[in-house]
């Protein structure tokens, strides 16, 4: 039998179908390197004879999306923490090994090496069931926003090739009404037809708010335009059937939307977060997906770095205080930090005061959004320590 070694370095290439894993020990030679399927008892069988090599088993992965899911669940359940190497990492590193040939398994022999040779690799927590569910539902949210605009850009273009005064005529995106309208109606002879009292009532019966003013930009539409298009036939089928596409999508979003509000508001910390100005559901669960356990960020400067949001000197020679956004950060991290800045200087309070503030300074928009996004981290930071509620005004010193 084999003696146990105090420690070894596990890299594991991570794909959809199976897994790479190398382990090495302290001069780097390896020890046991094989291919694993993305499969419960394949990654069960691995686990327990990586586990019998060392005392102490320190593992690398380099994705921590769905494909990894399973295999940090089961690490989770056996004990065992794993950290993130990033592929840009893995990369840079893989120049210095011998071999030009890019295989699952050099890669695997470079991520345990990289996390052999570095300590400043993220650990990766395994999200609880509250996080993992709200990680899956603002996926799958951003995937049906992204369908829908697609097809309302297909529909505004088909739409202006075949009656361009009604595109004009209303806001799609935001005019629920007018989707409605193109569903039964989309030429400018049908609309005319139909009249004004008939199509405001086909209106209302389908519940569409101010049907008489959607009727009537309507008509007055079809009446700039009096020449029928040849292929208006097929073009008024792919806009009924676009519009009811859209509709359909925009009910599933609502639905999504509510799910995700009920589940972000059963986090304990869901309170303070949404607390915070500019910080609903939606974005709140985006930064319990993003930031994950916030009990691994020791202060507020390590959450605002992970999220691109502290400078790093990049000097040169003579050249100093060259400072650049960080090239390691969580860009999903900073969307939430910067879109829920956005929206929180656009009311009267602290944090439009403070833009304003910057913008007097001499500094753009987007730098001033940046600033009041890092100060907004140190804000949301002392709130969950101190578990407390945002307030306007700073809190007494008796009530901190």
């Amino acid at each position: 039998m084999t003696e146990q070694r105090a420690h070894i370095w596990v890299g594991i290439d991570v794909g959809k179908a199976h897994h790479w894993a190398a382990a090495v020990d302290d001069t780097g030679s390896t020890l046991w390197s094989k291919k694993i399927d993305n499969d419960q008892s394949a990654i069960l069988i691995a686990l327990g004879e990586i586990l019998d090599l060392a005392a102490e088993v320190r593992w690398a992965v380099d994705i921590t999306g769905t494909s990894s899911a399973l295999l940090l669940a089961l690490l989770a359940a056996h004990g065992q923490q794993a950290v993130y190497v990033p592929g840009r990492t893995v990369n840079r590193m893989a120049a210095a090994y011998r071999g030009e040939a890019k295989t699952d398994a050099r890669d695997a022999y470079v991520i345990a090496e990289a996390a052999r040779h570095r300590r400043d690799f993220a650990t990766i927590d395994v999200p609880a069931q509250l996080a993992a569910d709200l990680a899956l539902l603002t996926s799958h949210r951003s995937d049906l926003a992204a369908e829908r605009v697609r097809m309302l850009n297909r529909l505004r273009d088909v739409l202006t090739g075949m009656f361009p005064a009604l595109e004009r005529a209303f806001d799609y995106p935001a005019h629920k009404g007018a989707l409605i309208l193109l569903t039964g109606y989309q030429t400018p002879a049908a609309i005319r037809r139909r009249g004004r009292a008939r199509l405001s009532a086909w209106l209302a019966n389908r519940n569409v708010r101010g049907a008489e003013a959607v009727a009537a930009t309507a008509l007055e539409a079809a009446e700039t335009q009096q020449t029928s298009l040849p292929n208006e036939t097929v073009a008024a089928q792919i806009v009924a059937d676009l519009a009811t596409q859209i509709l359909a999508l925009e009910d599933r979003l609502k639905h999504i939307d509510q799910q995700i509000q009920e589940i972000f508001r059963s986090h304990p910390k869901a309170e303070i977060i949404e607390s915070m100005p500019g910080m609903g559901p939606l974005l709140g669960a985006e930064l319990i997906v993003a930031a994950g356990d916030m009990s691994s960020y020791t202060d507020a400067g390590h959450l605002a770095s992970a999220a691109g949001l502290v400078p790093v000197p990049r000097d040169s020679g003579r050249r100093t205080g060259n400072m650049h956004r960080p090239k390691r950060y969580s860009r999903r991290l900073r969307r939430v930090f910067y879109l829920s800045a956005q929206a929180s200087i656009m009311r009267d309070g602290p944090n439009r005061d403070f833009y304003l503030k910057k913008r007097s300074e001499g500094l753009k928009h987007v730098q001033a959004l940046i600033a009041v996004a890092r100060r907004r981290i140190d804000v949301l930071w002392a709130l969950l320590r101190d578990n407390r509620l945002f307030t306007p005004a700073p809190p007494s010193p008796q009530a901190a």
